[in-house]
């Protein structure tokens, strides 16, 4: 039996780009869909001749701002996955999308055309908040796409980021007990990061401490609703991202659309994808194995312990640090202190 596929595909286009954003992302008021389209269908024809009919568990459509994306563009998408590939019937298709970009027509359009989980990226409940981050939307505008999208039955999810200049453990409470409110089945909860090549990169922002956001990290996990069950990542039991689990499992997907990287499973072997339609050197047994440990410890259930995996922990410092990282049911796992530190940490226990 062949080896199922995840699938993401990348929407580069943006109305403009967040003082914050990194991403390969393209601002465009009026996009070129068609060039755009043509070039995504070409790449799944491709990944469906390579891979064949491979079973597709879930499709994460990611940005940039999907949401953007005229509904015919999603429409012929999907077909051609379903034309490539085994797309399972219960598989779970996400749409990233900004507020204001989507009414509920257009909502309901893409729920029809196959979309079951939105992705919001709200950011912010605070509009001088949003301002600055460089954001096109205000809170009232956020707060009822959720809303029309829980209407729809929709599996909803919304993004926040914390840790903004003057941002402390008390604003953080009060932004879960407004998140609290929302009747959000998940969340993601970002830590705001400085990059290089972005306005927030060139300007010389008074930023809160590594000690400071510790603590709004810990906050976060003690007053929002939602429990956490990956470090940026909290979900109702049942609500979490499909998709994210199972990269963060190791599982193969293909990575459609400049932009978008994968890690696909041919004969035995996995291999680093990048770009369209390129098949890039073979991992290493090794390589692989500390890219699993990398994305399953940032999970509350970890990562298992398969024998590429110990071939790389040092068992020695795991054992000698179990505030931090224990062993549970054959699965490494970081405790609460040890998320604090997980770059650290994983610097440590890998050889």
């Amino acid at each position: 039996m062949k080896q199922p596929h995840n699938i993401y595909i990348h929407v580069p286009f943006c109305m403009s780009k967040c003082n914050y954003c990194a991403f390969w992302s393209i601002a465009c008021a009026n996009p070129d869909w068609k060039t755009y389209l043509a070039g995504i269908l070409a790449e799944l024809d491709y990944w469906g001749r390579t891979l064949g009919r491979v079973s597709v568990p879930t499709v994460f459509f990611g940005g940039g701002t999907p949401s953007l994306m005229p509904v015919d563009c999603f429409f012929q998408i999907m077909n051609k996955i379903r034309t490539c590939f085994d797309l399972s019937a219960d598989a779970e298709i996400t749409l990233e999308s900004n507020p204001g970009t989507l009414d509920e027509n257009k909502m309901r359009e893409f729920q029809a055309a196959g979309v079951n989980r939105l992705s919001i990226g709200v950011q912010s409940l605070d509009d001088e908040k949003l301002k600055f981050l460089g954001r096109r939307h205000d809170a009232a505008t956020a707060i009822a796409a959720i809303k029309t999208a829980q209407k729809l039955n929709l599996n909803v999810s919304a993004d926040f980021i914390y840790g903004l200049p003057g941002d402390n453990v008390a604003t953080v409470i009060e932004t879960c007990a407004a998140i609290n409110k929302l009747g959000l089945t998940h969340c993601s909860m970002y830590e705001l990061t400085i990059e290089e090549n972005t306005p927030f990169g060139r300007a010389n922002l008074n930023m809160p401490t590594n000690e400071e956001m510790a603590d709004m990290y810990t906050a976060i996990r003690q007053n929002l609703s939602l429990p956490r069950y990956e470090v940026s990542n909290y979900a109702t039991p049942g609500h979490e991202c499909r998709h994210n689990q199972n990269i963060w499992d190791g599982d193969a997907y293909i990575g459609i659309g400049r932009g978008a990287a994968g890690r696909v499973y041919i004969d035995g072997t996995w291999y680093e994808q990048r770009g369209a339609g390129e098949l890039f050197e073979p991992l290493s047994s090794t390589d692989r194995a500390i890219e699993c440990v990398i994305t399953g410890l940032r999970t509350i259930r970890g990562v298992c312990l398969t024998d590429p995996v110990k071939a790389v922990i040092n068992m020695d410092i795991v054992q000698s640090m179990p505030d931090k990282i224990r062993i549970v049911n054959d699965r490494l796992v970081a405790t609460d202190m040890g998320m604090l530190v997980l770059d650290d940490l994983i610097e440590q226990v890998t050889r």
